[in-house]
């Protein structure tokens, strides 16, 4: 059971954590690290964390505060958020945009599984 928590985390890194990254490399940084749906489709959405995991992980612990099911930054994170444009699978091609903004997580036991949302207003 303990390897299905760190797989999550390890696709959690791969599809939202990102040091670096324009709003301009969605489509490149999408491909690159085949993200796509179950189905194998293009992701309508993808939003990347522009931080290292050492600053995202703490979000499960002193970092974050109970947000529903969810847990919510204390504080704002700059992301990018990838919209498709149009494509197909296997050429999915993405808009991005930049926002600095709290971002809602689920975290299972202390590590970051799954990007829920980023919140707009700060809750």
């Amino acid at each position: 059971m303990h390897f299905l928590i760190s797989d999550r985390y390890q696709k959690f890194i791969n599809q939202h954590i990102v040091n670096r990254m324009s709003v301009d490399g969605c489509t490149s940084v999408i491909a690159r690290r085949r993200i796509k749906t179950a189905g194998n489709e293009c992701k309508e959405t993808n939003t990347f964390i522009r931080a290292t995991t050492g600053l995202v992980k703490p979000i499960c612990d002193r970092a974050g505060e109970p947000y529903g099911e969810m847990t919510k930054s204390t504080k704002p994170f700059d992301i990018v958020v990838c919209k498709l444009k149009g494509g197909r699978p296997g050429h999915c091609d993405y808009r991005g945009n930049s926002y600095t903004r709290k971002i809602a997580i689920k975290c299972e036991q202390g590590l970051p599984v799954h990007f829920d949302r980023d919140i707009v207003n700060f809750e």
